[in-house]
């Protein structure tokens, strides 16, 4: 080799020593997974089978199970029953989440409705009030979206017609109609006041999976009353195509309100 290009080789290699490899896109790589703790309770506005207001019960099993994403139905915010309390500030100062409240209807010169807890900052809120077609109490859903480790992830609540299965379905087709177009994993819980063999939960099967049934939990899943549960109408929903399985799926054993927590933890890929 002529010693003319040995200067330029000299340099070449120096600058190989200070050039980083090449790396593949992280487009390229999949993400890794992400485990989400999720629960949805009715807390009886925060009243517990022993007829007693006690937000502290509630917080406590919120943190109990270590819940990143809670699905919370009859709420009440500056409601003469429940001593004009921000019941879901309260919630959210004691469990140190972040929180979205969906306000349903007026009530007692206060508030009643929906709500969410969340332990990633809330970005995004969508509240929707469904018709209804007889039912006195109007009802809706409450979705947020959150960033969770850098994925975004939607969540929604709600709270369905008690005394009609017709209602109920109704209320369903709106829910669905309203979450047709989330593009972000989705999941979807909440007091359905629906057992399996209704029509309201048949149709959310239509689009999502049940996480009791996904896990194989082995236990009977009820979920009301809290001291004599006999009946599985508390539900955990996710959508197969977004990548989402139920690792598995239990109920918490508490007397904090008429209702038991459904917990299930689901793995994100």
């Amino acid at each position: 080799m002529s010693s003319r290009y040995a200067p330029i080789l000299c340099v070449l290699a120096l600058l190989a020593l200070f050039i980083p490899p090449a790396r593949h896109s992280s487009a390229s790589l999949p993400g890794p997974k992400k485990t989400l703790r999720v629960m949805t309770f009715n807390i009886h506005t925060g009243v517990g089978v022993d007829k007693k207001l006690d937000l502290q019960r509630i917080a406590d099993v919120i943190i109990q199970e270590r819940a990143d994403l809670v699905g919370l139905q009859e709420v009440d915010r500056g409601v003469r029953r429940t001593e004009g309390l921000d019941e879901i500030a309260e919630l959210a100062k004691l469990t140190r989440m972040d929180y979205a409240f969906g306000h349903n209807l007026d009530y007692q010169e206060g508030q009643y409705g929906v709500a969410i807890l969340s332990k990633s900052l809330i970005q995004k809120i969508d509240h929707r009030k469904y018709e209804n077609r007889r039912e006195a109490e109007r009802r809706g859903m409450l979705r947020v979206e959150v960033d969770v480790g850098g994925r975004r992830i939607d969540f929604a609540t709600t709270h369905l017609d008690y005394q009609r299965d017709d209602g109920r379905l109704f209320e369903t087709e709106q829910l669905l109609r309203s979450l047709a177009e989330v593009k972000n994993p989705l999941i979807v819980v909440g007091d359905f006041n629906d057992e399996p063999d209704g029509g309201a939960y048949k149709l959310m099967l239509t689009k999502f999976v049940d996480s009791w049934v996904g896990s194989r939990a082995k236990a009977d899943g009820f979920s009301y009353s809290a001291d004599k549960p006999a009946k599985r109408i508390d539900y955990i929903f996710y959508r197969l195509s977004d990548g989402v399985r139920a690792k598995k799926a239990w109920v918490v054993r508490t007397l904090a309100s008429d209702h038991l927590p459904v917990m299930a933890e689901l793995e994100l890929r």
